[in-house]
C-alpha cells in the first residue's frame, strides 16, 4: 500500500501535466530538524524539504506553497522560485516548537475582517498579515517568549519577508537588491475563495490585470528614483489599461461591480 509520502510524490507528478493553472500545496502536521534536514513528519517515511524541492521541480505553473508546521522555514531556501508564493510558519528550521500559525492562517482566509482593500475576498497576503498578528498575540497574551515567525516569499529572492514589514498591503522593506521586486504583490493575487466577481472574470482579463497589477506595484518600489513627473507619466500609462480592461468586461461593469453589496447578497 502506498505510504502518504509516496502518495504525495505521486500527486506532484501528476500536478506537473497541467501548464497553467494554480496550485496549492498546504502541508499541515508537525516539522523536525536534525541540523542538516528539515522534514515533514508523516506516518511512515518523512517528506524533507529536498523532496519537495525536487518534485516541485518539474512544475512550471503558479504555486503556491504553505507550511503550517514547525522547522517550516527551510521551505524558501528550497522552494523558492519566480511565480511561487512560500508562506512558512517559521522563519528557519531551528524553529522547532509547536507551531499555530498554520491555524490562524487558515481561519483568516475565511475572515472577512482579514479583507483590507474591500474587494470581497481575502488573499493569501492578507490572511498571511492577519495571522501573523493573531501569532503575536497569542503569545503576548500567554506571556511567552514567540517561537516562530512566520515569513512570505513570492519574489523568487529566497530571504521571505515578515508581515511587520508590511504597512497594511504595502511593503514598507527595502531589498538588498534593487532590481527584486518586493514580496507581497503576488501573493496578494491568490484567493482561496474567490469573490463573485472574481469568478466571473475570463482567464485572459485576469491574467492581464494580474500583469499590470504587478507591473504597478514594481514602479511603486521604483518611486524613489523617478522624477515626480516621470513616475505620474509612467503610472498613467499602467492605470489607463486597467481600467480600460476591467470597464470593458461584463464582470466587472456590471451590477454586482457598481454595488458591492449586491455581490454580498449573492453569496
Amino acid at each position: 500500500m502506498p505510504t502518504t509520502h509516496d502518495r504525495l510524490h505521486r500527486a506532484l507528478l501528476d500536478a506537473a501535466s497541467e501548464p497553467s493553472q494554480p496550485l496549492w500545496l498546504v502541508l499541515i502536521g508537525h516539522g523536525t530538524f536534525d541540523g542538516r534536514l528539515a522534514k515533514l513528519n508523516l506516518v511512515g517515511t518523512d517528506v524533507s524539504t529536498e523532496d519537495l524541492q525536487a518534485w516541485c521541480a518539474p512544475l512550471q505553473r503558479p504555486l503556491a506553497v504553505i507550511g503550517s508546521y514547525s522547522a517550516s522555514g527551510a521551505l524558501i531556501e528550497q522552494l523558492s522560485a519566480p511565480r511561487r508564493v512560500i508562506v512558512t510558519s517559521t522563519k528557519n528550521a531551528a524553529e522547532v516548537n509547536f507551531s499555530r500559525f498554520g491555524g490562524l492562517l487558515a481561519t483568516s482566509l475565511a475572515d472577512a475582517s482579514a479583507d483590507l482593500d474591500k474587494d470581497q475576498q481575502v488573499s493569501l497576503l492578507e490572511a498571511f498579515v492577519k495571522a501573523s498578528r493573531k501569532t503575536r498575540e497569542f503569545y503576548e497574551a500567554d506571556g511567552r517568549i514567540e517561537t516562530e515567525h512566520a515569513l512570505l516569499d513570492d519574489n523568487g529572492d529566497a530571504k521571505g519577508t515578515r508581515a511587520d514589514a508590511f504597512r497594511g498591503l504595502t511593503p514598507v522593506a527595502t531589498p538588498e537588491d534593487a532590481a527584486i521586486r518586493l514580496d507581497g504583490p503576488f501573493a496578494h493575487q491568490w484567493h482561496a475563495v474567490p469573490s463573485t466577481r472574481e469568478r466571473q472574470l475570463g482567464p485572459e482579463i485576469a491574467a492581464q490585470r494580474d500583469s499590470l497589477e504587478l507591473r504597478i506595484a514594481e514602479l511603486k518600489q521604483r518611486r524613489a528614483q523617478l522624477t515626480e513627473e516621470d513616475y505620474y507619466h509612467e503610472l498613467e500609462a499602467l492605470l489607463v489599461p486597467l481600467a480600460e480592461l476591467l470597464t470593458d468586461d461584463p464582470a466587472t461593469s456590471g451590477p454586482a461591480a457598481s454595488n458591492p453589496g449586491s455581490e454580498l447578497k449573492e453569496e
